[in-house]
């Protein structure tokens, strides 16, 4: 046996290096998991950490609330104006006491709440909203990302907006 081991000690080496690394290949971790920042919904614990620093009292991010943001965004309005240009699309207005968002079904508390620091707060604002519109809108919901699409939340509120019930019952249940 001894001389069996001195005689081809160099390829057992070479066996056990081989079978090293035919282990580590097969019983590796096969899947990486990472969270991309375009696909992953992002909830307000998670904006919170990538912003340290940046939080106000309220939980909101400081960004665009500084007098050079504002002064920015102010210049923006009036250039595009004076051109003639529309610098950004402007959301159907409100007119009128505000409406329950709440009663929309897909629509809770944490979401109407958003919409309305959105400047949405009327049925009729929604059912006005364009696709390119409700995309933009979409964007700044977090967590509720594709919330208004999913639940047409736009076809209810165009109901409501009607005063359509019968046609809201018939489509989406009761109130």
């Amino acid at each position: 046996m001894d001389t069996l081991i001195q005689t081809y000690w160099p390829v057992i080496v070479i066996a056990l290096v081989v079978g090293i690394i035919a282990g580590w290949l097969i019983f590796r971790p096969k899947q990486r998991v990472t969270l991309s920042d375009d696909s992953a919904p992002k909830r307000p614990h998670m904006q919170a950490a990538e912003t340290k620093g940046t939080i106000i009292a309220d939980g909101r991010s400081k960004e665009g609330r500084t007098v050079v943001d504002e002064a920015a965004a102010g210049l923006t309005d009036v250039t595009g104006q004076f051109m003639q240009a529309e610098v950004h699309e402007q959301l159907p207005g409100a007119t009128g006491e505000p409406d329950d968002l709440r009663k929309l079904k897909g629509v809770g508390p944490k979401l109407a709440t958003a919409l309305n620091d959105l400047g949405i707060v009327r049925y009729d604002q929604l059912a006005k909203l364009t696709p390119a519109q409700l995309e933009k809108i979409d964007e700044h919901l977090g967590s509720f990302k594709g919330r208004l699409q999913r639940d047409r939340v736009v076809e209810q509120a165009d109901y409501l907006a009607r005063g359509d019930m019968d046609g809201y019952r018939t489509k989406f249940g009761n109130l």
